[in-house]
């Protein structure tokens, strides 16, 4: 692939609903290029973009893959996004790499969510947009109607570039001198109407609209066009800001005059390769062989192996100039987010912005003893994927592994077992439930043992009641009863009892403990004496001072269109849950704020994405732990005593 400079280059996204033929229009592209000699299937396994052997077995993309098309002395550096919501990680990567997106839409079956999704991500990352109707070969195809939906769905912005009329005056709007002239009746120039449209798709103002059968190729050849014509090239995007090496707001425009940056928008792990970070070169150029400075990790790395990717196929890049896309193999320190940039001026890009997991799921080996392999897997897949994370929970014990959704949850694990050779079960997290008391308590705790030799012996009276803190101690001895240089082990006893209390083994808390009386004997009373005393006291004092079992309480925002509000209120009514209040957002839809127990909450992404049509998106906070239902007490605790004595 020979080098282009940014002039000549276009960065095009390419979103939309799974199913909608993004893969396939790549196809279509490349052969209309010269680039392949025949399209390639899904089916067959057999595309340039999907390429990776999960991708190929699920027949659906599950990763970003780049995939430049040379045309008429032009690059397009597209980026195939994958159309399943639970990898929406990589279409917010791909966003921060280009200057435009191409939302495709299936032609037979219309403005779907994910068309939706789409549209409202670009409009996050303020990228402009294109249509491009798909499938149109297909015989319940009507290219009218979905034009008609798209305008009713998002704007009279949408029109097709034949429709002069619409075109002029939103044209016209562009530019106060074109509005003076479209108002005097006279038409624009060519040069005035490609400019004025140029402009108009630049600002969004414009959303043009193609239609095209990536099956047979029709209309493939315009949709390039098109893009070559009106799509806003690298040196136009607005100047880049980040921050200085002193944390000051700095910004760099995207051209080769400038020190060099570039931003790592997608990390691939290759089986073969090694780590393959895909670089958005911003400013100045990268040249092979050279030293780079990494902004984030603050460390030099080398650009020792570079090349253009053309889905999984590999080509020389002696050097990258502004504005263009390519790939750096083996950098040490380098993570997807990071800027690379010239030391002695050094620009720090903002990280891309994942969304935050929705839903949870403990991970456990099938194998004991292989829970190290497990996270140094997980932790690897994190560098390809930092759209999900992983975590342990101390109170439960458990690695969870949180992601979008079932969908992507399954893949990681999934490339688990094929990567690293670990085979792993999924289940619903255990709840952190904790214990505390509501009365008081007095009791003796005395550990006396006599087995030849030397004993043990510990006494110790203590008094339980609750407390504002998680736990307190205080001692109020008199007259050398317990000797002071034991109260430690009496403290260090009460607190490892705090793990695991009587009633469900849960953590304990808000607990105080007053040390006022006990007896020791010269010979035999030593430090683990008084720690076990104080243990047998502990479990004694908090079964007599009404232990109750507490819950933890989430809050939730939770996002969705207005027809969908009753549904989400019954539901979350069947939890458990309160709805707080209700605010409306200004593009439509409405915020609930609601909390609700975690236990009931564990599996709502999955119930979300249903009750609307996966339109709707939440966020969840801890708040507080609260007294949980006596019926539901009783079962976990019984729950708790059987699996106890299985044990």
């Amino acid at each position: 692939m020979k080098g282009y400079t940014g002039d000549s280059i276009r960065n095009i996204a390419l979103l939309g609903h799974g199913g909608c033929g993004k893969t396939t229009i790549l196809e279509a592209a490349l052969l209309a290029s010269g680039a392949i000699k025949r399209l390639g299937r899904i089916e067959d396994g057999n595309t340039v973009s999907d390429y990776d052997k999960m991708e190929i077995e699920k027949r659906h993309s599950i990763g970003a893959s780049l995939v430049p098309v040379e045309r008429g002395g032009f690059k397009i550096n597209f980026i195939d996004t994958p159309g399943f919501f639970d990898f929406v990680g990589d279409v917010h990567s791909a966003l921060r790499a280009v200057e435009a997106a191409v939302i495709v839409v299936d032609a037979s079956a219309g403005v779907q969510v994910g068309t939706e999704k789409a549209w409202n991500s670009c409009k996050q990352h303020n990228t402009p947009k294109f249509f491009l109707l798909n499938k149109t070969d297909k015989e319940n195809s009507d290219v009218n109607r979905v034009i008609a939906d798209l305008k009713a769905k998002f704007g009279t912005s949408v029109v097709t570039l034949d429709d002069k009329d619409a075109l002029s005056e939103i044209v016209a709007e562009t530019d106060e001198v074109l509005l003076d002239k479209f108002f005097s009746g006279k038409e624009f120039t060519e040069e005035e109407f490609n400019r004025g449209l140029s402009g108009g798709v630049a600002s969004g103002d414009i959303v043009p609209v193609a239609a095209c059968s990536a099956v047979n190729g029709d209309g493939v050849d315009e949709f390039l066009d098109m893009l070559l014509e009106y799509a806003p090239g690298p040196y136009s995007h607005p100047p880049y800001e980040g921050a200085d090496a002193k944390g000051e707001i700095v910004s760099r425009k995207c051209g080769e005059s400038e020190a060099a940056s570039g931003f790592v928008f997608k990390t691939i792990a290759d089986p073969f390769v090694g780590k393959i970070s895909l670089i958005k070169v911003i400013s100045g150029k990268l040249v092979l062989g050279a030293e780079i400075y990494n902004a984030g990790a603050e460390k030099t790395e080398k650009l020792g192996s570079m090349f253009y990717l053309r889905g999984k196929t590999q080509s020389d890049a002696p050097s990258v100039p502004a504005g263009d896309i390519a790939a750096a193999s083996k950098l040490q320190y380098t993570q997807t987010g990071d800027t690379l940039c010239d030391r002695t001026k050094v620009i720090k890009y903002p990280p891309v912005e994942f969304p935050e997991p929705s839903l949870f799921m403990a991970v456990e080996p099938k194998v004991k003893g292989e829970e190290e392999k497990i996270n140094a897997g997980l932790h690897k897949l994190m560098e390809e994927d930092p759209s999900f994370v992983v975590k342990r929970d101390t109170e439960t014990h458990q690695t969870l592994l949180g992601g979008q959704g079932e969908i992507q949850i399954n893949i990681v694990t999934s490339k688990l077992k094929e990567k690293f050779g670990v085979n792993v079960a999924l289940k619903d997290p255990k709840v952190p439930y904790r214990e505390t008391i509501k009365g008081s308590s007095d009791v003796q705790g005395k550990h006396k043992k006599q087995s030849g030799g030397a004993g043990q012996y510990g006494d110790v009276h203590i008094r339980f009641s609750p407390s504002q803190e998680e736990f307190e101690f205080s001692e109020e001895l008199f007259g050398g009863s317990v000797p002071r240089n034991y109260v430690p082990a009496v403290e260090k006893g009460l607190r490892e009892c705090m793990d695991k209390g009587p009633l469900a083994g849960c953590k304990v808390v808000n607990v105080k403990a007053v040390l006022y009386d006990g007896s020791y004997h010269e010979v035999d009373s030593n430090e683990m004496a008084f720690k076990i005393a104080a243990s047998l006291a502990f479990k004694k004092g908090i079964a007599e001072a009404k232990p109750i079992l507490l819950e933890p309480v989430v809050r939730l925002e939770i996002l969705a269109p207005d027809e969908y509000m009753g549904d989400i209120m019954g539901d979350m009514n069947k939890r458990r849950g309160k709805i707080l209040g209700m605010e409306p957002q200004a593009g439509g839809g409405q915020k609930v704020l609601a909390e609700a127990p975690q236990a009931e909450i564990f599996r709502y992404a999955v119930a979300l994405r249903s009750i609307t049509q996966a339109r709707g998106s939440f966020i969840m906070r801890f708040d507080r732990y609260e007294e949980i239902p006596a019926h539901l007490a009783e079962k976990i605790i019984a729950g708790y005593k059987t699996a106890s004595a299985a044990e």
